[in-house]
């Protein structure tokens, strides 16, 4: 083994028992039954397995393996060449689906709508921050600003009817 696992976990009596490495080696040593037991490596630690899911979990590994190995003799373009800096990965790829005129539109409205915000009332503000950015009913933002209802639906028209105005500029 490459390097000593944190913790080995083995079955006795039905249920997992921690034990350290050194300890687990020590028992190994004194019983011959260590030998037929059968251990994978899980985050570091070993884990007592039975030998079907044993023979699994290395047969997917070796599999793992084989399709690295088959990428790279077919040069094929994996996610960890996006993480280096070599003239070999590709900057992007385009996806179709996104049409670039349309994001650029709307993040240019947004920029607007932003400025346009700084324009307001504090008060105003205030409101607008509640109910479209918060998420707070007008029937909340009233029991928690002690402005009735009514009076909170007539302002939030007027301001956006003001932000529709200086939008249109």
């Amino acid at each position: 083994m490459k390097y000593a696992p944190r913790k080995v976990y083995i079955k006795e009596n039905g249920s997992y028992t921690e034990l350290s490495y050194k300890e687990f080696c020590n028992r190994r040593e004194k019983n011959g039954d260590y030998a037929e037991k059968f251990f994978i490596p899980v985050q570091g630690c070993l884990i007592e397995t039975e030998q079907t899911h044993y023979v699994e979990f290395y047969h997917d590994k070796e599999r793992w393996r084989y399709l690295k190995k088959l990428d790279a003799d077919n040069s094929l373009l994996s996610l960890e060449a996006f993480e280096r800096d070599d003239d070999n990965s590709i900057n992007f790829i385009a996806d179709e689906a996104v049409n670039v005129a349309e994001t650029v539109v709307h993040r240019m409205m947004l920029d607007k709508l932003r400025s346009a915000l700084t324009m307001l009332s504090e008060d105003e503000q205030k409101l607008v921050n509640a109910i479209f950015f918060q998420e707070l009913s007008e029937r909340e933002w009233s029991s928690i600003s002690g402005i009735p209802q009514k009076t909170i639906n007539d302002r939030k028209r007027r301001i956006l009817a003001k932000l529709k105005k200086i939008l249109e500029k």
